[in-house]
């Protein structure tokens, strides 16, 4: 194959203070640029930016919905593919590193910000909803007994593996670009590996950045645009206080802006805060509340039902995983799909920026078969009891004469359900809470991510940039509210979300590449973990916003680096070129001229 070249590594050591996060003027400002005409286009003229929206929503779903179809399946079999195939062993790090955070908080942070305020969005109203109006091409009795798991199967669908593999395939590219070969923090530098030079300043590469912040910005607004929906909900059943959000109703919207306003004052100061601190906490502060929330409704609701539901829905959606995932609107449904698979697939498209910088930004350490069954089925399994519990309480309230399916708002469908339970009012706030945190959580997640996205990478940005993309989320929250609700949001989401699915799959091309160069590709040992030291924070913030002729590689011995003659894979050995280093274990690595093996493959690699 044709070897592509990389700048090479410099040698010279990173300065003794960290170096202030640049910002990117043209990243930064085409992108708040973009932002800001529509909040004021959208503000201005809402109805007609809303038509408009809806036609170019139908000519997507019409003529393009086969590709979100095709696309999402793909990256759920590639995914799988790599964990289980012999990349799987290699790590997201230096050799021998081990992981930044605990298991637990790793896998609630990425939890709470992958999904959060979809999970008590959609809930109970989403089961209950394909139970009452079965999906197309199921050939189900709506209400009938089949509708039952046929509901769950659907549902399980939409928030388990294929989300979490739009997730999981660009967050792999990220952190294996970052980590492992020392490139920048953005989603254009894992296309270094195809053009042999840096993409960054290039005004594709640009491109990509901009948009990634686009549909960074959309995706979250409508996750924002949800809770806030929700808490309204909340507010106007326990008061009497907001009324009909899609009618533009003044007092509605009045309620829906203040709760924005509020949540984004706790996002903002959450944000500066940093990972480690603010959004760690309140992400484990989520699963706690949620695992009460579940518990709850398990002890009070049909307890037996929702067990004996458990191998009915997770056997229900096994079978019929293949059959779902290869369905499209060819005969027409094209309202259902656009309402459901295809704005689910989008929104999941649209947030994958942020969800997965975020989620590659935590996964230091981690291997590459860890990282896609952690990121895969640990969601997926945690999503299942989640809509299995609530949304099979849910049906069973329908089934006995509760019409969840009617309520006058889906934002209240939740509402709805506990109140046929004792200590509403105590449930009530709770739910109200933990949509908060999430919010909170999502948001400064989010405001983070843009903001690394806009300085050039850097892990560390600068707070003041953290607090106005926060402030920014909030405001485009507020005008798709104010377009339409729920229906502006789910379009909105859909048409930014489109372009990037070919970033998305330019990403997948890319990381393969890096993966086919990966000195320990074929490597029989077990994972490459060990008690080698790591660069530290300072090492890691430095060896992702530093250029890539100014890096070198961190102490400890690293993986995957690559030299000024770039790296072969083909056959049974791997070569490093002249400024490559390389590592046959923890802490050794080579200078200037690394050697090239013949017949075997390079024990390390330097990460630059």
């Amino acid at each position: 194959m044709t070897e592509t070249q990389e700048t090479p590594a410099s040698t010279t050591a990173p300065p003794d203070r960290p170096v202030k996060p640049r910002l990117d003027p043209v990243v930064f400002g085409v992108s708040i640029t973009l932002a800001g005409v529509f909040c004021v286009l959208g503000a201005v003229w809402p109805d007609q930016v809303s038509e408009y929206g809806t036609a170019a929503l139908n000519w997507i779903v019409a003529n393009l919905g086969w590709v979100f179809v095709l696309a999402t399946t793909g990256f759920v079999v590639f995914a799988l593919v790599l964990a289980f195939s012999r990349y799987g062993r290699i790590p997201l790090s230096a050799n021998g590193e081990p992981p930044e955070f605990s298991t637990v908080s790793w896998v609630a942070m990425m939890f709470s910000a992958g999904m959060g305020i979809g999970l008590i969005f959609f809930g109970i109203y989403e089961p209950v909803w394909h139970f009452a109006n079965t999906p197309p091409q199921t050939g189900v009795a709506d209400g009938s007994e089949q509708a039952v798991t046929t509901s769950m199967a659907y549902t399980l669908f939409h928030w388990g593996l294929h989300p979490w593999a739009i997730y999981a395939v660009v967050a792999l590219a990220l952190a294996y670009s970052m980590f492992r070969k020392g490139r920048g923090n953005l989603i254009s530098s894992p296309f270094q590996s195809l053009t042999g030079k840096e993409v960054e300043n290039t005004w594709w590469g640009k491109g990509i950045n901009i948009w990634s912040i686009i549909a960074t910005k959309f995706g979250g607004a409508t996750s924002l645009g949800l809770g806030a929906l929700q808490i309204g909900g909340g507010i106007y059943l326990f008061t009497g206080i907001g009324g009909n959000f899609t009618s533009r109703d003044p007092e509605a919207l009045n309620v829906a802006f203040a709760i924005i306003v509020v949540l984004v004052i706790f996002a903002i100061l959450s944000a500066v805060s940093g990972v480690g601190r603010g959004i760690k906490w309140l992400s484990n502060t989520n699963m706690v509340l949620a695992v009460l929330l579940v518990a709850f409704v398990v002890v009070v609701g049909p307890t037996v039902f929702l067990f004996n539901l458990i191998p009915e829905a997770i056997g229900a959606y096994i079978v019929d995983l293949l059959p779902m995932s290869f369905r499209a609107p060819l005969f027409g449904d094209a309202e259902w799909f656009s309402g459901w698979t295809i704005f689910y697939w989008a929104w999941w498209i649209s947030w994958t920026p942020f969800v997965s910088t975020f989620i590659a930004r935590i996964s230091r350490g981690r291997t590459i078969r860890e990282f896609v069954l952690g990121v895969l089925l640990v969601p997926t399994l945690v999503s299942a009891l989640w809509f299995i519990f609530l949304g099979g309480a849910g049906v069973h309230l329908q089934m006995n004469g509760v019409d969840i399916a009617a309520a006058p708002d889906e934002a209240v469908a939740f509402f709805t359900a506990l109140q046929e339970y004792p200590g509403f009012t105590v449930t009530g706030i709770l739910v109200m809470v933990l949509v908060a945190i999430f919010w909170v959580s999502g948001a400064d997640a989010s405001a983070l991510v843009l903001a690394t996205l806009s300085s050039r990478g850097a892990i560390e940005p600068n707070k003041w940039l953290v607090a106005l993309w926060a402030a920014l989320s909030a405001v485009v929250a507020g005008v798709l509210l104010y377009m339409g609700g729920l229906d502006a949001l789910q379009t909105f989401t859909i048409l930014v979300a489109s372009p990037f699915i070919v970033v998305m799959i330019g990403l997948c091309w890319a990381l393969y590449v890096d993966l086919r160069r990966d000195p320990l590709r074929g490597r029989r040992l077990g994972p490459v973990r060990g008690n080698a030291p790591s660069p530290g924070s300072y090492g890691m913030i430095m060896s992702a916003i530093a250029p890539a002729t100014a890096r070198t590689a961190p102490t400890g011995g690293a993986g995957g680096g690559e030299g000024a003659e770039g790296e072969t894979a083909d056959g049974g050995g791997a070569k490093a070129g002249a400024a490559a280093d390389t590592a046959a274990g923890p802490g050794t690595s080579t200078g200037a001229s690394g050697p090239a093996a013949s017949g075997g493959e390079d024990e390390g690699g330097g990460s630059r």
